[in-house]
């Protein structure tokens, strides 16, 4: 109000002196106008560390594996997963129906460079089919042991990062990508049972929820070995079936070993990442010492208060006899490398959401909105992150809220997220971890972070709050 009344002031004085010299009315009538921008970052922030075991991992990759890192600490995890089915299982020229189906894997793949800890330290890990279809909504601390029985593995194998589960793939341009597969053998009954039901009944391959009814899904888990985690970002089931074609009116033959996917994990069903963490002593105890640590998957976030109030009331205070317009808000934190013994890194991404935003904002599969959610990236060369896009945040209070902020506008949560995004890039786009140059990306998907390893230390005392803004003055 005040600040219309002074913009209505302005208005008339300018019309007045607009007359006065349209009459050649010796001297001006005028008033002087004087702006000014100023930047105050006078503002503390304040912040302490809490444990969150209970996330709705929602991430397109499977975490599996063990490892204690010096440093880090102890990180377990194990997959359940419903399938996506095929709506197009190959029955043309088997003749042989179901015989003709000769074996069948889970296939599971990972980006080269995502493994956490020792790759070469061999480890077994078990398949078991579930019970059950998995409950809605699901979280990281999820215990299947009621989901499934010892006697329904599917499957086992030994398995590391090595040269020999190292596959090539080509890119369009030319350019050679690199991954890692394993495959668990598994009974070949289970697709010659998926064979047959597809003939007998399409409908249940139809939807996820009509397919999870017929086959739950699966377990997967270490059955032993210690030493790395993996980050699958792709597992199907695949089949080797015999397929009989005509060449030509006088020939023809059978392919031994066509191949075809039944199944996959895609973001339309139900799966999980089952995490249990446990930080080392070093860990606990810069905790306990107030340090600001924030640690994944499952580990540490930071609770903040954000001084939202005191800069409300220092802008209107420096603005009550002038025009004001808040220009920026960003908050930069700095942060601190923790030494381990895998080079377990920074998370790339933050969000610092309202506290009270939180679980809605997750359930609803939301993006940031620069009002109640914010994300920034991390800055490896400055070791910063910053939260540039608060302004929105600070208008909606003082517009909309009489400029007097409520609990859950000062307490935030700032913790590690998984960023998805979608690379608008035409000359390349063949797997989501070997793309080339892009032009545009948008980010498609946020979720709580659970796709690998990740920890820092928040240097709370020297974050930045920067307030920028622009007055008009009339003397």
């Amino acid at each position: 109000m005040r600040n219309s009344i002074l913009l209505l002031i302005a208005t008339l004085i300018v019309a007045v002196g607009f007359n006065s010299c349209t009459d050649e009315t010796i001297g001006t009538s005028i008033s002087d106008i004087k702006s000014a921008i100023i930047s105050d970052s006078n503002f503390v922030l304040t912040g302490t560390s809490v444990r969150n075991s209970h996330l709705r991992s929602r991430s397109s990759i499977q975490l599996l594996g063990k490892v204690t890192a010096p440093g880090y600490g102890t990180l377990t995890s194990d997959v359940v997963t419903q399938f996506m089915p095929s709506r197009a299982i190959d029955t043309v020229g088997v003749h042989g129906g179901a015989s003709w189906i000769d074996s069948c894997f889970v296939t599971m793949r990972v980006a080269i460079g995502d493994v956490t800890g020792d790759s070469l330290a061999p480890m077994r890990m078990n398949v078991y089919k579930l019970n059950k279809t998995l409950p809605v909504p699901i979280f990281s601390d999820f215990d299947p042991l009621s989901y499934y029985s010892p006697g329904d593995l599917m499957g086992s194998v030994t398995y590391s990062a090595s040269e020999l589960a190292r596959k090539e793939i080509m890119t369009q341009t030319g350019v050679a990508g690199y991954y890692y597969e394993i495959n668990v053998p598994v009974s070949v009954d289970y697709a010659r049972d998926m064979f047959n039901e597809y003939k007998n009944d399409p409908a249940t391959f139809a939807t996820p929820a009509n397919f999870a009814n017929y086959f739950p899904g699966v377990y997967i888990t270490n059955s032993y070995g210690e030493g790395h985690v993996m980050n699958f970002y792709d597992i199907e089931f695949v089949t080797y079936y015999r397929k009989y074609e005509k060449l030509t009116e006088a020939t023809d033959t059978i392919y031994p070993a066509k191949t075809q996917s039944y199944l996959a994990v895609t973001p339309e069903v139900v799966y999980n990442n089952n995490i249990s963490l446990e930080p080392c002593d070093a860990i606990e105890a810069m905790v306990n010492a107030g340090d600001a640590i924030i640690m994944s998957p499952a580990g540490y976030e930071v609770k903040v208060q954000f001084p939202v109030q005191s800069i409300i009331d220092k802008y209107n205070s420096d603005t009550e006899d002038a025009l004001g317009k808040i220009n920026s808000l960003s908050l930069e934190i700095p942060a601190e490398n923790i030494t381990n013994l895998y080079d377990i890194a920074p998370p790339k991404y933050l969000l610092m959401v309202k506290e009270s935003y939180r679980d809605t904002f997750f359930e609803k599969d939301s993006l940031t909105n620069n009002k109640d959610a914010f994300y920034a990236e991390y800055n490896a060369q400055e070791k910063t992150y910053i939260f540039s896009g608060l302004r929105n945040y600070i208008l909606d209070i003082i517009n909309n809220k009489g400029g007097v902020a409520s609990p859950e506008d000062v307490n935030f949560v700032i913790m590690p997220i998984d960023v998805t995004t979608y690379t608008n890039n035409a000359s390349s786009s063949y797997y989501y971890y070997y793309s080339s140059s892009s032009t545009t990306s948008v980010v498609t998907k946020i979720a709580p972070a659970v796709s690998k390893p990740s920890m820092v230390k928040l240097n709370l005392e020297k974050a930045i709050i920067n307030l920028m803004y622009s007055k008009q003055m009339l003397y």
